[in-house]
């Protein structure tokens, strides 16, 4: 069985509180982006898993995908050994939750083609073991998220017709470093109505919390920004803790970035 796992922005990210538990409480939009790996495994006579594309900087027996295998056979012990094998396409520590994808999207495979009968809450349960924001990935819309991205209400935001440029300097951005500058606070906008605004008038209001410290420590952030902008983005911003930044247009122009980037254009349907 093959499929897809695509990628996710974040329009808008606020850090609002930090938890007892060691987390934090966020409120954000995230939207899903046709930028896909590719995820595919036969039943074998023994576990193989094996990786093309980017290199994944993790022990194998640590990728996510083996961990959600992992979960899902501690509830249904009769899966078989597969042959795993994970073309890696969206980068890594990019704030793109690709990892958080390819864990969800092995989840709703494993429960389709072995027919588990699991519903899409049962299998958000068990994505949220995995990340924060991989239960998004079984949800896969345009959500309004709080918690820790896992309370998931959804959002009529539309933006068909227009284009997204997701530009990654290739710099991987660790989670924790992420959060080490950021302060809790209330976001004093209400999101969830706000974002059905002109996607013109975001630049006004719309911001994510991440951004102003990682750009601090990367000139890469603002230089990416600053050129979507002079390009005619509507709106332009880092995704997630970094470090991809996309613009939205309403019709793509030529870029030029430096040849080390990473530059993928979408066009959303």
């Amino acid at each position: 069985m093959i499929s897809f796992p695509n990628c996710k922005i974040n329009l808008g990210l606020y850090v609002t509180a930090k938890r007892p538990d060691g987390y934090h409480n966020l409120e954000t939009i995230f939207f899903p982006i046709p930028f896909t790996d590719v995820l595919e495994f036969i039943p074998g006579e023994h576990m193989q898993f094996n990786t093309t594309g980017l290199s994944v900087p993790v022990e194998p027996g640590q990728n996510l995908c083996l961990k959600a295998y992992q979960l899902l056979k501690t509830k249904h012990p009769s899966l078989p050994p597969l042959h795993i094998h994970l073309h890696k396409v969206i980068p890594m520590g990019a704030g793109l939750g690709g990892g958080s994808a390819d864990a969800a999207f092995m989840l709703s495979m494993l429960n389709r083609y072995f027919q588990l009968g699991m519903a899409e809450t049962a299998l958000m349960d068990l994505a949220l073991q995995l990340g924060s924001d991989c239960p998004f990935f079984i949800w896969n819309k345009p959500a309004f998220a709080t918690g820790r991205g896992e309370m998931l209400e959804p959002v009529a935001l539309h933006l068909s017709g227009m284009s997204i440029a997701l530009v990654n300097p290739g710099i991987h951005v660790s989670t924790a470093q992420a959060f080490a500058g950021i302060r809790p606070r209330d976001p004093k906008i209400q999101l969830k109505q706000r974002i059905l605004e002109p996607v013109s008038q975001w630049r006004s209001w719309l911001s994510n919390d991440f951004e102003q410290s990682v750009a601090l420590k990367y000139r890469e952030i603002n230089f990416i920004k600053d050129h979507l902008y002079e390009k005619g983005a509507l709106y332009a911003s880092m995704t997630g803790s970094g470090s991809t930044v996309y613009g939205i247009f309403d019709a793509l122009p030529a870029f030029h970035f430096p040849g080390s980037y990473l530059v993928k254009t979408v066009q959303i349907k």
